[in-house]
């Protein structure tokens, strides 16, 4: 999960200021000595931490928090509102004005995954009405060409080669000649990186930025480099002048140093973070969301923003009317599964729930798609009769559906006790919007 072991102690420092309801200066230096601690075992930048804790300090330890009725709440809103400044403050989108086709340049190291996140962002841009062209600039990697190839024709997009004989910059001079001919308004290159930063790398990515102007200059960088990514986006910057940077495998970075070190050691914007393999794994970065994700507070926004995505609203109306008249099934349980997980990771979906970043609230439930797999074969074990009542399945019913799924009984019994879980998690979430936490969600979650 991203940021989990970050999340989990600002978390458990937070959850001690509540218990002591009244706070003393010495209480909230303390607190603030344990999130210095989890910054730096994040890997965040030392002169970041530094700063960021003086900062926090400044505010944290005067007259307005320590008097106040809920100084803890106090301090976590300070928290929140810093770590979001650090973060960049506000979203960055792509500027890509009003010149056709708009050029986009993405560069970075070897391994960073720019070739793929090259496709992550044509599918991101087409889903919003553009029609991107890709062009294959790196000569250099074996079968990058190709992959770029493979990656236009699974998203039934156009990719711009000219082998691997030709010059980079005379490719992406061509690349947007062809795109205007074509009537295609973005065009996305693929440019060669390096094991390491080198002056003939440079020299080249600075000779396609002079042939084709590019609006953005986007630099990849892989998240699990942790500072090695801030060095790296400090070096590009210097010598090329990025406009913003790109995030990968984020989700497999439980620490995230780099993403709460680039914008403020930079001063460029985080644009996009990926999350995950698939192509649509590629997320707008927001500091406030990430924010209040770190601090268990959730990100609702981004859930209805998924859910608007994938969630069949017609199904969802109908699941809204099974849970007010408690008619919620196995079978109900098994398309929702199917929804939700066509939404992304569920370890990612449920940290944007508020209060379940760390996932405490669900102990005993296993969140790895294997799992998910293995749910929905015991479901399909099931008769009809078992799916839409649980309540009839005895011993001798479990021990033919673990047979039948090839699982053990204990399986089945787990399932059976997720399913219950899952009802009462349900109903918090629909308690929690009759209080009001939830308006937005319902509007568009009616299944809550």
């Amino acid at each position: 999960m991203i940021f989990e072991g970050l999340a989990e102690k600002l978390q458990n420092t937070f959850d001690k200021l509540k218990g002591k309801g009244k706070l003393s200066e010495d209480d909230v230096k303390s607190a603030l000595r344990e999130v210095k601690l989890a910054l730096l075992e994040a890997d965040v930048n030392f002169k970041v931490v530094k700063n960021f804790i003086k900062r926090l300090e400044e505010r944290a330890v005067g007259e307005e928090v320590l008097e106040s009725l809920t100084p803890a709440q106090q301090v976590i809103k300070i928290v929140n509102e810093e770590l979001t400044d650090l973060m960049g403050g506000t979203q960055s989108k792509l500027t890509l004005g009003s010149r056709t086709p708009a050029v986009v340049m993405l560069v970075g190291l070897q391994g960073a995954g720019k070739t793929t996140t090259v496709g992550k962002l044509a599918k991101h841009l087409h889903g919003q009405g553009r029609s991107p062209q890709l062009v294959a600039a790196d000569v250099y990697r074996p079968a990058a060409i190709k992959q770029l190839q493979v990656l236009g024709e699974r998203l039934e997009q156009p990719v711009f080669s000219m082998g691997d004989k030709q010059d980079p910059v005379d490719i992406a001079k061509a690349a947007v000649s062809n795109a205007e001919s074509e009537g295609r308004d973005v065009t996305l290159i693929d440019t060669a990186g390096r094991l390491h930063i080198d002056e003939e790398l440079m020299d080249e990515l600075k000779g396609i930025k002079k042939a084709v102007k590019p609006q953005e200059i986007l630099l990849v960088v892989d998240a699990m480099t942790g500072q090695d990514a801030v060095n790296v986006a400090e070096k590009f910057d210097e010598a090329l002048g990025i406009d913003g940077v790109i995030l990968t495998k984020l989700d497999g970075d439980a620490r995230g140093g780099a993403a709460l070190s680039i914008s403020s050691v930079t001063g460029k914007p985080i644009k996009f973070v990926g999350t995950g393999e698939k192509l649509d794994n590629l997320e707008e970065f927001h500091p406030d969301r990430m924010a209040s994700r770190i601090l268990g507070m959730g990100d609702v926004l981004s859930l209805i923003e998924k859910a608007e995505e994938s969630i069949d609203a017609q199904k969802a109306k109908e699941l809204e009317e099974k849970l007010r008249k408690e008619e919620f099934t196995l079978e109900d349980f098994q398309e929702q599964m199917g929804q939700i997980r066509s939404m992304g990771p569920l370890d990612q979906i449920m940290e944007m729930l508020p209060g379940m970043g760390n996932l405490k609230q669900l102990k005993g439930m296993d969140m790895n798609e294997g799992h998910l797999d293995q749910i929905e074969a015991i479901i399909n074990s099931m008769t009809i009769e078992e799916r839409r009542d649980p309540q009839i399945i005895n011993g001798s019913r479990r021990r033919r559906i673990a047979e039948g799924s090839g699982t053990k009984v204990q399986d089945v019994n787990r399932l059976l006790k997720q399913f219950k879980q899952t009802k009462k998690m349900m109903k918090q979430l629909g308690d929690m919007q009759k209080k009001g936490m939830g308006g937005a969600l319902k509007d568009r979650l009616p299944f809550f």
